[in-house]
Formats: structure tokens, C-alpha cells, sequence
């Protein structure tokens, strides 16, 4: 194993703040995003190309879905058509079941977006972003990290008030863009003129599960589910730092004081 090595595990409610926290990591130690949310979208976007006007509930059985052959079938003369690998058409039908209900897709679909993508960047100098959420990927990922011969340096905690993160949340827009993805709020941190992407210039949006009853619904699986995802981590002697989600001044400077004065105790540098 590199000593070099960093991963930092980046973890909060929906909409605690973790995005400013997150660029402060890596423009200050040379690390990369892996977000679960762009990878989902990725897939979700593959679908979407294919998708229109499919009966998708005919491929639930249940709380699950019909095989993949026959799913794969379905959307392959579509596919073709549009250019998309059907694996990943086939992924993204799953995923968009849980997505657009504002619920977590399965550990299963997950963990195999996801280590896919990590053994891809080596395991090596990475900011997690969106996993683990759920005490099971939490364990898929201390296997993955031993398999791979890397190592979790940090949980970053990003703590936030449910009330301040509906109210956040509603006022976020993003860049659309995936080479950009850039992130504002109309009031904190606007776009230019108040609707375009300062980085690119794209138009930027409102996610479509930034309402607030997904938000509401994100905020109860963060109790259930990520909340002991990262005590798992703890257990397993992975340090852990809590950095407030609402400052009393809220600038880059002071966001990269608070992250900095918190992790570096850890991570030196």
C-alpha cells in the first residue's frame, strides 16, 4: 500500500453542505470526486434515451425486477437506435425505480456502480461522495478496500438542521453540464444573472428530486440508514471529524478554515 495513499469518505444529510467541503479537500490535497449521485446519473441518463413511453412496471416482480435478459430484450432495438450499451439502459431502469420515489437504490445496484468506478481510480486519492449510506455498503466497502490493498484515511461528517437543509436544498441549482457540474444557491452562492453556470455557462437546473418531499424523504433514510453506515465505518477505527454545515460567515475562505482546522489534526499537510 502507497503511504501516500488518501481516501476520504465525505458524509451528511442531503444538502448539510457537503459539496464546498468536498472541493476544499481536493483542490487542497490533490484528490477526486467519486460521486454515487454523477454515476447514477450517468446510467439514469442512458435510460432516459430509451426509455420514453415504456411501460417500465412490466418489468417489476414484486419488490424486484423480471431478469435481465428479458429487460435487455425490451430495450435493445432502442438502444441500438440511440447508441447506448443496454447494460447500462438496464441499470438505469432500476435505478430511476428507487431515484424518482426520492429513496436510495439498492446496495446491490450500488456497490456494483460503485466499485467499479473505485478500482477504476486504483482506490487511490478519492473523496467519496454519497457512499456509503447504508451499514451494508459500508461493509462492501472495508472488503473493497482490503481487496484493492488501499485505505480509508477520514470521515469528513458534515452536520447540519433538517429545517436549514429543506430550506438550502429548495434554493439549489446545478450545471447540467457533466464536464462542469458546478453547484449554487439563488440566495448563498448565486448563478450568473441568476440562471447560468459561472464555470461554463450552461443554464443550470433544479434537480428533479430536490422537491421538498423527497428532500423530507432523504432526510428520514440518512436516520435509518446512513447515520449507522458511518458509525460502521468508526467501529472499524476509521478517524472521524464533524465540520458545522451553517457558518457564521459563509465564504470560501471560511469554509476552508473550518475543513482545514478539523482534518488536518488527521491527515497532516
Amino acid at each position: 500500500m502507497e503511504q501516500g495513499t488518501r481516501n476520504i469518505v465525505v458524509a451528511g444529510k442531503s444538502g448539510a453542505g457537503k459539496q464546498p467541503r468536498i472541493d476544499v479537500l481536493t483542490a487542497t490535497y490533490g484528490l477526486r470526486q467519486l460521486s454515487t449521485g454523477n454515476i447514477f446519473r450517468e446510467y439514469l441518463g442512458a435510460f432516459r434515451k430509451v426509455g420514453e413511453g415504456l411501460d417500465v412496471a412490466r418489468f417489476r416482480r414484486g419488490d424486484g425486477f423480471a431478469p435481465d435478459e428479458e429487460i435487455r430484450a425490451a430495450l435493445a432495438p432502442a438502444c441500438a437506435r440511440a447508441g447506448v450499451a443496454p447494460d447500462a439502459a438496464v441499470l438505469g431502469l432500476k435505478a430511476a425505480r428507487y431515484v424518482d420515489g426520492g429513496r436510495f437504490v439498492p446496495d446491490d445496484i450500488t456497490n456494483a456502480l460503485f466499485a467499479s468506478a473505485f478500482r477504476a481510480a486504483a482506490g487511490r486519492g478519492l473523496v467519496l461522495d454519497g457512499y456509503p449510506r447504508t451499514p451494508e455498503q459500508s461493509e462492501f466497502l472495508l472488503d473493497l478496500v482490503r481487496e484493492t490493498g488501499s485505505r480509508l484515511d477520514l470521515v469528513l461528517l458534515v452536520d447540519n438542521e433538517d429545517e436549514a437543509i429543506v430550506a438550502r436544498t429548495i434554493g439549489r441549482r446545478i450545471c447540467p453540464n457533466k464536464d462542469c457540474g458546478k453547484v449554487f444557491h439563488l440566495e448563498f452562492k448565486p448563478p450568473r444573472d441568476g440562471k447560468y453556470c459561472t464555470a461554463c455557462g450552461s443554464e443550470v437546473i433544479l434537480r428533479s428530486d430536490d422537491t421538498e418531499e423527497k428532500i423530507r424523504t432523504r432526510l428520514a433514510e440518512f436516520q435509518a440508514k446512513a447515520l449507522p453506515a458511518i458509525r460502521r465505518l468508526t467501529r472499524a477505527g476509521i478517524p472521524q471529524v464533524v465540520v458545522p454545515g451553517n457558518l457564521p460567515v459563509f465564504s470560501d475562505e471560511a469554509v476552508r478554515e473550518s475543513v482545514l482546522g478539523a482534518v488536518r489534526p488527521v491527515l497532516g499537510g
